[in-house]
């Protein structure tokens, strides 16, 4: 199943949601400018990676080597990747699916929030996303890049705000043809299927930041009903 819309049209212009979609175009097409050691150098940069904010406590030695023998090739501030790991992404799949997902979303919640409003939004939720996932992988030496939980948080949001909304889907079974799904049901079920894999990748280790995608849907349910609460009860 691939979502392609929702029926609940938006009354002014998503810019900040196009210039987040932009910006994230605009880095990937620099990745791709990348080869082999730079891309890895500036996912290590860029990326969060959790390591490099818990070695001094890390249960081995020989993950607090691993970080002493990298350090030297990281040259950005320990808070920049915490804005900056939001803008990166691994693929063109890994891409285009968070920023469908953001452009389907992101425009009813900048619509009910207001432009300034939605992007503090955004990057706190992305933020929030990552310590949420730091908690589940305090030790990990691989870099957290994507903009999946900030777009995590404007689901969450969505959820609690637009629940009366239906998703248009297109399913693929021996024909293609499109369903309208309620998006209370469509966004729970992918809610609970993100918490189901990341229990799962706890046990048998997943690229898949799942508790990332997790940690902002909370996170954007949490403020999601309060700004409902205050404008719209």
């Amino acid at each position: 199943m691939f979502p392609l819309y929702d029926t609940i049209p938006s009354r002014k212009k998503p810019y900040i949601t196009y210039a987040i979609i932009v910006v994230n175009v605009l880095v990937f097409l620099y990745e791709l400018s990348l080869r082999g050691y730079q891309l890895d150098l500036f996912f290590y940069n860029y990326g969060v990676i959790p390591l490099r904010y818990t070695w001094k406590i890390a249960p081995s030695l020989k993950l607090m080597a691993y970080w002493r023998a990298i350090e030297p090739s990281i040259t950005s501030g320990s808070l920049v990747p915490l804005i900056s790991h939001m803008f990166i992404h691994g693929g063109w799949s890994h891409i285009i699916g968070n920023m469908w997902f953001l452009w389907i979303f992101g425009d009813n919640i900048e619509d009910r929030m207001g432009h300034f409003k939605y992007f503090l939004f955004y990057l706190s939720g992305g933020i929030f996303a990552m310590f949420f996932y730091t908690l589940f992988n305090l030790y990990s030496p691989y870099p957290m890049i994507g903009a999946s939980g900030a777009v995590s948080a404007v689901m969450g949001a969505y959820f609690v705000q637009f629940y009366y909304s239906k998703i248009v889907t297109l399913v693929i079974w021996f024909i293609p043809f499109l369903i309208e799904i309620p998006a209370i049901v469509y966004l729970f079920f992918w809610f609970l299927f993100q918490v189901l894999n990341g229990t799962f990748s706890n046990i048998t280790g997943s690229g898949v930041a799942y508790w990332a995608h997790v940690g902002g849907f909370i996170y954007g349910m949490v403020i999601g009903r309060m700004v409902r609460k205050r404008y719209y009860w």
